[in-house]
Order: structure tokens, then sequence, then C-alpha cells
């Protein structure tokens, strides 16, 4: 029984240290996981502005928690699934540090007005920032991807994570009294009625659908590769021509380990040839800046025990990690040109 009550009083203690430690290190689990998009201090950038004090008024603890669990799937917004509930809160109660006000408190009363009504006023007011069907406006915030007077891009109101942290009471209230500081005008100014702004949160509300459950994707594998069956250096020039079949431009060629070791002992068995579309190159970053990390293009010949393989990354495997809807559709026309360059070069 004493052994029990020990190991009991063990737990406890760890658990309360735990928690303990968490709450006080907010500032630093918010630098580590959000501040690269929200900024160091909340005045946005990839992400919302957090400190607003319009934003901070208008939404719960509840919301923001729920945000940082379910994140924004199809944006560049993560679900972090791997906080505990004790850093989870940790973050929110820095982020809180910005605004000396108490937020709104909502009711979970739900909102029924008229839909095909709701629509009309939708079309005319909201779907020129927040899109026809409520994706969103296009870009993910930074300044080369959205007009340089505005502070963050439209957020996706028909994303399954939004419209689960968010309740009808809070749209209507970001409706009704805008957000200052953001292209947010209240539309009880604009002359909507009260009715008129219970109709558009039907709508928004109806773009929420019954989870679904899918098949498990096939896992993707992070590179593509084929086996040449040509020399090294057939299998190069074979490679270039290729590519400049698609329309690309030939960067530069180089050894792998070029300039990590002494010139003249590079390994010339392992070749990167680096090529790019500029126009395609400039509709991919003004999406999503971060494809900086893939691209240019590249493509690695190497000769490995008598054999000789073509290889690169795989852009879809790369779209996973960065979560863009948008950025997604150009890395699938990403995928197949690598898929047809080294194809071809290989045959």
């Amino acid at each position: 029984m004493l052994l029990k009550y020990y190991l009991f009083i063990t737990m406890a203690l760890f658990l309360s240290s735990t928690n303990l430690y968490a709450e006080s290190n907010g500032e630093q689990l918010y630098t580590h996981n959000c501040s690269a998009c929200h900024g160091a201090n909340g005045d946005g950038g990839v992400g919302v502005p957090l400190a607003l004090p319009d934003f901070q008024y208008g939404v719960t603890n509840d919301y923001l928690e729920k945000t940082i669990r379910l994140g924004r799937p199809g944006r560049v917004m993560p679900a972090f699934t791997q906080l505990t509930d004790a850093e989870v809160k940790a973050i929110v109660k820095h982020i809180r540090s910005w605004a000396p006000g108490k937020p709104f408190k909502y009711s979970d009363k739900k909102i029924n007005g008229n839909l095909k009504h709701g629509k009309q006023l939708y079309i005319k007011n909201c779907a020129a920032c927040h899109g026809s069907k409520g994706e969103g406006g296009q870009g993910t915030g930074v300044t080369m991807s959205r007009p340089r007077d505005l502070p963050v891009i439209a957020p996706a109101l028909n994303n399954p994570g939004f419209l689960a942290s968010a309740p009808d009471m809070m749209i209507k209230t970001v409706l009704m009294n805008g957000r200052e500081g953001t292209p947010m005008l209240s539309y009880l100014k604009q002359g909507l009625s009260e009715k008129d702004i219970n109709d558009i949160v039907s709508y928004v509300r109806s773009f929420e659908k019954p989870q679904q459950t899918t098949k498990t994707e096939e896992k993707l594998s992070p590179t593509i590769s084929y086996e040449s069956p040509f020399s090294l250096e057939e299998t190069v020039a074979s490679l270039k021509r290729a590519i400049i079949g698609k329309n690309f431009k030939i960067i530069r060629e180089q050894y792998v380990n070029q300039g990590l070791v002494e010139k003249g002992q590079e390994d010339k068995k392992q070749v990167i040839v680096y090529f790019c579309n500029f126009n395609f190159l400039n509709r991919a970053l003004a999406i999503d800046p971060r494809v900086g990390l893939f691209l240019p293009c590249r493509v690695t010949v190497a000769e490995h025990k008598g054999k000789v393989l073509v290889m690169s990354s795989n852009p879809l495997y790369m779209s996973n990690l960065f979560n863009n809807e948008n950025l997604h559709k150009l890395c699938e026309e990403m995928y197949q040109v690598y898929a047809d360059i080294i194809e071809e070069s290989t045959f």
C-alpha cells in the first residue's frame, strides 16, 4: 500500500513539474514552433498577425488551441500533434501576453440563416478576398506572393481546420465588427443587417463537409530513381538533351562533392546537373518561397558497383512536407517533368 502511495505521489509530482515547465517555456515553444510564420512578436508574415488587438479579442483560447492542434489542412499551417496539452496551453498563454484586454466569450449557439441569400451576399461582399468557394487568398502571405499593402492573405473559410475551430458566433462577431489593422471591414458599417450577417454565417458553415474515411495513400518515395543502360558519360549527355528538349535551361554541371574536397580530388563518378525553367520558377516562388529548398531543378547521375543510377528528389514527397494545396499542383507538374526527363535519358 505504501509503495502504491509513493508511486502515485511521484507520478503526480512528475506531471505537475512537466506542466509547470511547459507553462514557463511558452515563449520558447512559440519561438520554436510559431515565430517563423507569425513573427517573433506576433506581427505576422506568412501567418496571420497574432498580436493585433482585434484578432486577440475576437478569438477564444479554445479556438487558438484547436488551431494549433488541427492546423489548416492544405494550407501552410501544419497540425502540431506532437505538442502536449500543457505545451499548447503555454503557447496560447504567451500569445495572450501581447494584448491586455479580455477576449470575447461565445456561446455554442448555432446560427440558422437563409443559405440562398447568404450565398448571394457572400459572393458580393466576401468572395473577392476569401475566394468564390471559401478557398482563401492565393499565396502564402509573404510579400512576394501578396500585394504589399495587405498585412496577410485572406484565410480559407472552407478549411476543415478553421470550421472545426471557429464557432458560429465567432464568425458572426468578426463579420459584425471587422478586424482593425486588416482589410476585414465591419459589415454592419457597410450597411448589412444582423439578419444578413446570419445568412452569410450559415453559408460559410455550409462549406463544412462530413468527415469521410479515405483509403491510405500509397507511401511516397523521397526520390525518383532509374537505372541507366549507358555509361556515366553517355547518361549525362543524354540527360542534358532531355532537359533541353523539355524547354529547360541548363545552369551548370558539377561533381557532387565539388567544393567539399580539394580541387582535383572530386568523385568523378557522381555528377549533378542543375537546370531551370524561369517561368516555372517564378510561378512556384509566388505561391510558396520555400520551394527554394528544392529549386532550381537538379538531377544526380552516379556510378556505383558497375551500375549507373539517375536520381532526383521527389517533388510530391516534398509537397507533403509543405502542406500547400496550390504548391501541390505545381509539384505534380514538376514530378512529371522529372519523371519524363529521367526516363528519356535512360532509354
